[in-house]
């Protein structure tokens, strides 16, 4: 009997472009790469009515219920179901029991950014954390400057929109175009990370003014780890090149992965019940593609997955931390 997939995630409106790749990644598995299968995949738009969307999806009766990219809607799909949600795309979720978080959380995306830059640069005291006033944003900026004080620098948090200020170290996490804002108005020279720094496209037309910036990664295949569970980066590269011409983004690896664990979920609880399936999911530690699972088992946090931390370096994102992952130096901007 086919196992029964269901997606919730945007297919239309302003993040469409990032849900329809982590529908793509998540095709790939259910087509090439599902055990136990074979999967009979649905995918729901959850744009512009999340909640509505998972309660259309309830009425599959799905086996496996993955939730949509991005912290909001996310957030909407929790709260709107009783049933399991596997999350590969709102890193912002605080955890609920029902979630199974794959990604690394909001709070830890600038956590590698500043350990490198202390080890770098010992003269660092100071650091400004700008963050915009989205859940995303607060929920970035409060782990920024949580991590900054574990380190023993003096952090100010600042709300978007605001001048660069003056500081040894500025970390920006807002909404794309308020990122870009800043970006353009940064003095050259300055250690500088950005939450869009992290991807390809956000903050493109700065050109050769991106060099130096630095940010955070949820996956890049030239850093993925050997997979004790599920195929190789490259197999799932290949994959998703020969299934839709293109190379896969980071969602699309994100999405993917949350199948690997969820078929692992299914085939440990042995039967699609909810409390089997959360049970198998609190007590696994495995190795995907994306990176490690594990969560914690009282909070349900995930704290097996870290994120990367990039530098662009004549003109490419290049991994700099952590150590074991680095493929490159930290330069100065």
């Amino acid at each position: 009997m086919a196992v029964r997939a269901v997606l919730v995630t945007p297919l239309s409106g302003a993040l469409a472009e990032y849900g329809r790749a982590g529908a793509a990644g998540l095709r790939v598995w259910a087509d090439r790469f599902a055990d136990p299968g074979p999967v009979r995949l649905a995918v729901i738009d959850a744009h512009p009515d999340p909640r509505a969307a998972v309660r259309e999806a309830e009425q599959h009766e799905p086996d496996l219920l993955f939730g949509p990219y991005g912290s909001g809607p996310m957030a909407k799909v929790a709260a709107a179901t009783e049933l399991p949600v596997f999350n590969h795309g709102g890193a912002r979720l605080e955890p609920r029991e029902h979630v199974v978080n794959v990604l690394a959380p909001a709070a830890s995306y600038f956590r590698g950014a500043l350990e490198a830059l202390q080890r770098e640069d010992p003269g660092i005291r100071r650091v400004s954390v700008l963050h915009g006033e989205t859940g995303f944003g607060r929920g970035v900026g409060r782990g920024a400057g949580k991590t900054a004080e574990r380190l023993g620098l003096a952090v100010e948090r600042v709300a978007l929109p605001v001048e660069p200020p003056d500081a040894d170290v500025l970390l920006v996490a807002g909404r794309f175009e308020e990122e870009l804002a800043v970006a353009r108005r940064l003095r050259r020279g300055r250690w500088a990370a950005f939450v869009g720094a992290g991807v390809d496209e956000v903050l493109a037309e700065l050109g050769d003014r991106r060099e130096g910036l630095l940010g955070p990664a949820q996956w890049l295949p030239s850093a993925a780890p050997e997979p004790d569970e599920g195929p190789t980066a490259a197999e799932f590269v290949a994959a998703y090149r020969n299934s839709t011409g293109t190379e896969p983004p980071y969602p699309a690896a994100q999405a993917f992965a949350s199948g690997i664990i969820a078929a692992r979920c299914l085939r440990e609880a042995g039967v699609p019940d909810r409390s089997g399936l959360l049970a198998a999911a609190r007590r696994l530690d495995r190795t995907t593609l994306f990176g490690r699972f594990r969560l914690d088992p009282a909070s349900g946090r995930q704290v097996g997955h870290r994120v990367l931390t990039v530098q662009w370096q004549d003109g490419e994102r290049v991994v700099v931390w952590p150590p074991e992952q680095a493929r490159a130096t930290l330069r100065r901007p």
